[in-house]
């Protein structure tokens, strides 16, 4: 019975801190004034985040880095960002991004 309360403590904790790191970024936002070099610097935060995120999932295979330009998954991301960038639709780019992957898979193994 106390591990469970326990358990639920520690996620209200968890979820109290989250609120309150991200609640403070909205409510002192207006007050903080950043500078425009600042502001300029912040929007390549998103791009990089998500090119972290994506990176390994495209180039990391059983633990090794390959680079490899004929290997399924480069071939799949390569045409899922040549469709984002001419349609700008999100579920072409996915769609497109999986059908890459699985003809790719097929074709290749």
């Amino acid at each position: 019975m106390r591990d469970g309360i326990g358990l639920i403590l520690t996620l209200v904790a968890c979820g109290l801190v989250t609120f309150l790191t991200r609640f403070s970024f909205i409510a002192g936002g207006q007050r903080l004034a950043l500078g425009p070099r600042l502001q300029a610097l912040l929007r390549y935060v998103p791009p990089a985040v998500l090119a972290a995120l994506i990176a390994p999932e495209i180039f990391v295979r059983e633990g090794v880095v390959d680079f490899s330009l004929l290997s399924p998954r480069p071939i799949a991301a390569l045409l899922a960002a040549v469709v984002a960038l001419y349609t700008r639709s999100v579920s072409l780019t996915i769609g497109a991004g999986l059908l890459a992957l699985w003809l790719a898979q097929h074709f290749l193994r």
